[in-house]
């Protein structure tokens, strides 16, 4: 089954915390993916940044969002309890709570929406938010990071050849090729030679050499160039390295 939103948890929460009784947020854990049938395999996947588990996320926000409208409270430090706020919520049986239903409740509204200079500011729709939000602060970073990515992209393709392959060289020193000698790299190429268009020194004594080839490509690698590059290869001296890199940048249509 898949992972609940944070909204869905809540109700199954306060339900689990209605013997009164103060419960560890690691019970909370368990309590919920055995009631959702949450495999053990799926409490281990990650958030986009590899910094926090997903499943055990959106339990803690689930149990942030109910003490906010003091439906829990924290008695100590990890541990959660329903209040006499949360066991008349659940007297009403409510069918599902979420952020809709918190909405009926001054403290959790005062905590949404904050103080802000517009009191005419509203939450509506915000129940249909089904993410935490450190899941949509990871979506907002992720579309940040394609739209850069596909900005730079755009940027080096339409960068002139020299420029390009001094990119290239420029990156490979970054990387740690060449030490911190001034000479530890150079771009040498010119556009259409088919040759060696950088430099770059393997360590900083310069005691190994790495011929580099650097093109732009928008599509398939062709065997031909494979060939010419092998050729390039042989009419080095044996004990010298060569380096081909191809970047590849899609064609969009």
């Amino acid at each position: 089954m898949a992972i609940p939103n944070y909204q869905e948890i809540m109700l199954p929460l306060i339900r689990y915390a209605s013997d009164e009784q103060e419960h560890h947020v690691a019970e909370a854990y368990d309590y919920v993916a055995q009631f959702f049938n949450v495999s053990d395999s799926e409490r281990q996947d990650l958030l986009p940044s590899g910094q926090d588990k997903t499943f055990s996320n959106r339990v803690r926000w689930s149990l942030f969002y109910l003490k906010k409208a003091r439906l829990l409270e924290s008695p100590r430090r990890s541990y959660f309890k329903i209040t006499e706020a949360g066991l008349n919520a659940l007297n009403k049986q409510p069918a599902t709570i979420d952020v809709q239903f918190l909405k009926q409740y001054p403290e959790f509204v005062e905590f949404f929406m904050g103080k802000p200079k517009d009191k005419s500011k509203t939450i509506q729709g915000a129940d249909a938010v089904v993410q935490t939000p450190d899941e949509q602060l990871e979506d907002a970073y992720q579309e940040s990071l394609r739209s850069l990515t596909q900005e730079l992209l755009a940027t080096v393709k339409a960068c002139s050849p020299y420029f390009f392959e001094k990119l290239v060289v420029e990156l490979l020193l970054r990387m740690g090729y060449g030490g911190s000698r001034k000479d530890a790299g150079a771009a040498v190429g010119k556009s259409g030679d088919g040759g060696i268009d950088g430099i770059i020194k393997e360590d900083p004594l310069g005691l190994g050499v790495l011929y580099l080839q650097a093109k732009r490509w928008g599509a398939s690698v062709g065997v031909l160039k494979y060939k010419s590059l092998s050729v390039l290869c042989t009419e080095k001296k044996p004990k010298e390295a060569f380096l081909s890199l191809l970047l590849h940048l899609p064609v969009r249509r």
